[in-house]
């Protein structure tokens, strides 16, 4: 076996590729890059499970970040159980094929309760005062202890939110280094985030000396992997899930439904809280697609026909059209919109902002019934915005309960890029480089068959008469 590193670099297109990442060029002169096509939603934990099973969506079931749990009658994102994902993850298949095969897997979603060898991934501690404790979890539980006394704390408020920047992906970097060091994988697979923050504040725009500057920052924690990886005789891949387009505005697509009756909240403290197992049809919004979930298959005509004449929607998938894009499954909505190329979904049903739930202001991926990116803007109307922050959290350490309430409800054109629907060129999707291009092929790498694009890197597979 011959052993390989993935590294997982979000947001990473061919039109990226270039004088500011002299590693990753590097790589494809000496081995090969090719396009990535693709699965719909382009999101992250629909396109990672598809990299890892080889399956489309209606059969590993991530339909989406989050979807409606029906017999819990919520709407839950970044669940983490690795038993969510159906199918034969690639390291069981490696671990077939040879039963000495090990895989770490450090970062990459779906990671708790996996088979893999050895495993991270962000989890905080939420204790009952209302805080939120930087940390991460790991597979064995003492991997946590160790890279805590190697690296400090998982920086989780670099990870994701207002303050998101090259940290998170340093210390990933750095954690996945010292996996390699001391176990040893035959397959690990790492995930660095950091493209995907500015891309989504600013755009994808390669004169803006922001996205100049994370595009060297990345290719320089790039190039420490592959020149580690090359001195242990580890072949690379690298990979990116989908490619950021820009953006305008979002599509408010849950305000709509409220307006016709279909959205049902009830009034908790003066806000709104959306009520999905009361509601007739509501989206979950996720970037640039949303599942529909109507309550009486009755309605679902008469819904398409509203979401369809709703401005910046390219179309409303209905039965036959969820099946054709591969995401017939229970967990799909009955209907998926999909939005114009410069447009992307809103979560929002709230029809006044004094209404809104108290959490829409603060960063809470796990309460929001969708996706948020406006959570990696702090208010622009805030004054002295980090040291109101500073403030707030350490009247958090001192024990007093109160909202990090710095988020903006009235501005989503704030934000510049997006992804989840296919992109129309395909320089600015995803991609695959390796430092085996005789395996690669001619023309671009399917998703559905990275899995074996992998384990044919593991296996020497060109080899083999």
């Amino acid at each position: 076996m011959k052993p390989t590193l993935v590294i997982l670099v979000v947001g990473l297109s061919p039109s990226l590729v270039g004088p500011h990442t002299p590693h990753l060029k590097k790589l494809a002169e000496r081995g090969g890059a090719r396009p990535l096509n693709t699965v719909i939603p382009a999101v992250t934990c629909t396109v990672q499970s598809t990299l890892v099973t080889g399956l489309l969506p209606s059969e590993h079931g991530a339909v989406a970040n989050g979807w409606y749990f029906k017999s819990l009658a919520e709407v839950l994102f970044w669940r983490q159980p690795n038993q969510l994902v159906h199918g034969e993850k690639i390291w069981d298949a490696g671990k077939l094929r040879n039963p000495e095969f090990t895989c770490a897997k450090m970062f990459w979603w779906y990671n708790m309760y996996s088979t893999a060898d050895w495993s991270a991934t962000p989890r905080p501690m939420y204790p009952a005062d209302g805080r939120k404790i930087p940390d991460h979890y790991t597979h064995p539980l003492e991997l946590r202890d160790e890279l805590d006394a190697k690296l400090g704390k998982f920086p989780l408020f670099k990870f994701w939110g207002p303050l998101a920047d090259i940290t998170s992906s340093a210390w990933i970097a750095k954690a996945t280094q010292h996996v390699m060091d001391t176990r040893k994988p035959t397959l690990t697979l790492t995930y660095l985030p950091h493209l995907d923050y500015n891309l989504q504040r600013l755009g994808p725009d390669l004169t803006h000396p922001k996205i100049i500057s994370d595009l060297k920052e990345i290719d320089d924690l790039c190039g420490g992997l592959i020149e580690a990886a090359d001195r242990d005789g580890r072949e690379i891949i690298v990979v990116s899930e989908y490619g950021i387009t820009p953006v305008t505005d979002a599509i408010h697509i849950n305000r709509l439904l409220r307006q016709n009756g279909f959205i049902q909240c009830r009034e908790e403290l003066g806000r709104d809280i959306f009520d999905a197992g009361a509601s007739d049809a509501f989206a979950v919004a996720d970037h640039q697609i949303a599942h529909i979930y109507v309550k009486s298959s009755e309605r679902i005509a008469e819904v398409k026909k509203l979401i369809e004449g709703l401005d910046g929607v390219e179309r409303v998938l209905d039965t036959k059209g969820i099946k054709e894009e591969g995401l017939d499954h229970p967990r799909s909505g009955d209907l998926i919109a999909i939005s114009n190329d410069d447009r992307w979904f809103s979560y929002y049903y709230w029809l006044d902002d004094e209404k809104a739930p108290d959490y829409a202001r603060t960063v809470d991926i796990h309460r929001k019934p969708g996706y948020d990116p406006v959570e990696l803007f702090v208010d622009p109307d805030m004054r002295f915005p980090m040291l109101q922050m500073a403030f707030k959290l350490a009247k958090r350490k001192l024990g007093f309960r109160n909202l990090l309430d710095v988020i903006s409800l009235k501005d989503t054109n704030i934000v510049k890029g997006s992804h989840g629907r296919i992109t129309d060129n395909p320089d600015d999707g995803p991609m695959v480089l390796s430092s085996r291009g005789d395996l690669l092929g001619e023309g671009p790498i399917e998703a559905v068959d990275f899995k074996k694009l992998v384990l044919a890197h593991v296996f020497d597979e060109s080899k083999k008469p």
